[in-house]
This record gives C-alpha cells, structure tokens and sequence, in this order.
C-alpha cells in the first residue's frame, strides 16, 4: 500500500486537528541535491509537517520506488515479536549463539533495546524464526508492508531484496506508529517508539532507525526512518541514499545527509 499524499493528507489534518479539512501540495526542494552530491550518492529526502499537513520532497523518483529495507525492518520486526509474544519486552535477552560476526557489537548476549540501538542482525534473525512464516505474512499482509512478499529463508527476506518498501511507504509506517495507527496494542507500539529514540534532550527529541543493504545491481543502500520532536511538534522524515561505490562509508553518509538536512530546515536549536 502505497502513502498517498493526495489521499492521506485530508484524513491525516482531519483526524489530528478536528477541524476543516487543508491539502497542502508536496514542495519540491532541490537545494537538498548539495548533501547528496558532496556525499557522492543518489536518493531522496521526505518529510511530513504533522502541525499544517506540509510534505517536502526532495527527488520524487526515488520516493515512490521500492527498495530493500534492510534493518529499517526492525521497526515492524519488533512490532511483530512484540505484539505475538514471541518477544515478551524490550529487556527480553536472546543468547548469543557464539559465532563471531564482523560487528563486534553483536557478539554477546543482549535484549531487544540493545539489538535494535547496535541493529543486530542475528538478533532479529531469530526473533523472525521464532514468530514463523505465516504468522510474520499475516502481519505484512494487514499493514500492507511494500511489495508484502517474504518468499524464502524466513530470516533473510528484508535483506536479499525479495521485500521491498519505498520512502513514502516507510513514511506513512512510522507517522502511523507515532499515533498508535497500527493494528498492535497500545503498549506494544510504545515500546517500539522508545527503543527508537536516539537523542532526548530540552531543545528536541530525535527518533529513528537506520539501515544499510544492496541492490541486485550492487548498490550501496541506506535509510534513516523516523521523526523529530521540537516543541511538541513532530516532523517525520525519511532519508534514502543510494550508492555506485560499495565502499561508500553509508553509515556516515546517511547520518550526515540527515542532520545536514534538518539543521538547513531549522532544527536542534529548540525554534521549531
């Protein structure tokens, strides 16, 4: 299911503001192009102004196309250990099965809070193996996660390209998250939302998940997914960077691209 500004914007201001009904065209901003270009990577950046209903885009192209999610799938991963029991909270530990991967972060025994800050990968492996296969479709089919497809190794799809999911897509998924829009308890899309804040402090509060990945054609791929907080107001924005070189630092890039973008914008000094 695609986010539709067309279609979401009226419900969205309608719904959150009681009130009569104002669509606000999406602006293209294309003096976001510099963060891209002095970062050598292609993408986009979107955001959505919850307070007037305002979207900024920047690269329309990339926003509508699906892509991997990579450990953006976390979020929902989480949201279905969650909510089936197969995690019972954010301090449930999985033990480290003893392999030693290239993160050194991972190589120990941790709970849920820790695995989604340090986005271990053999963390939520297992968590996927423990909801099963029909289970976890059951859930990309209610949400209607991008293309819904989770064919093969149950612990791999969101990895190997067979799921895909855009920028406007992740978008709709985390402001419905923020409001307690999605078909999971109360409590359980809470604790998802504060495994997913990352700053806290007077002048903002910043949330978000990253992810990093490949296309079928050997592209570097990296998200940052989430929203900002500044005065009880909330920005939510995605960031997507596509990169030729697959020894681009996309760790790095994408953060640097995002602050770089939401400081242009005004934010982290508490005026928003």
């Amino acid at each position: 299911m695609t986010f539709n500004y067309k279609t979401f914007l009226p419900f969205a201001f309608c719904l959150l503001i009681f009130s009569s009904c104002s669509v606000n065209k999406a602006n293209n901003d294309d003096s976001l192009k510099k963060y891209f270009d002095e970062n050598k990577v292609d993408g986009c950046f979107t955001m959505f102004n919850n307070q007037d209903g305002e979207v900024t885009v920047y690269n329309m192209k990339y926003d509508t196309m699906r892509f991997s999610p990579a450990s953006t799938f976390k979020i929902f991963n989480s949201l279905v250990g969650l909510q089936t029991g197969r995690v019972t909270d954010e301090h449930m530990v999985i033990k480290w099965d003893g392999v030693e991967r290239w993160n050194k972060d991972w190589n120990h025994d941790m709970d849920m809070a820790e695995a989604f800050k340090v986005s271990n990968v053999a963390y939520y492996q297992e968590v996927a193996r423990r909801i099963g296969k029909d289970t976890m479709q059951h859930w990309v089919d209610s949400l209607g996660y991008g293309n819904k497809n989770i064919s093969g190794p149950l612990d791999s799809f969101w990895l190997n390209n067979v799921l895909k999911i855009s920028p406007d897509e992740q978008l709709g998924l985390v402001k419905r998250l923020y409001f307690d829009q999605l078909p999971f308890r109360k409590s359980v899309q809470q604790q998802v939302r504060d495994v997913m804040l990352q700053e806290d402090n007077t002048a903002y509060k910043l949330s978000y998940k990253t992810g990093w990945g490949f296309a079928e054609d050997g592209n570097a791929l990296g998200w940052v997914v989430g929203w900002i907080e500044e005065n009880k107001h909330v920005y939510f924005f995605v960031t997507f960077v596509k990169a030729p070189d697959k020894d681009t630092k996309i760790n790095t890039v994408r953060m640097n691209i995002t602050k770089s973008i939401l400081k242009q914008y005004g934010f982290f000094e508490g005026k928003k």
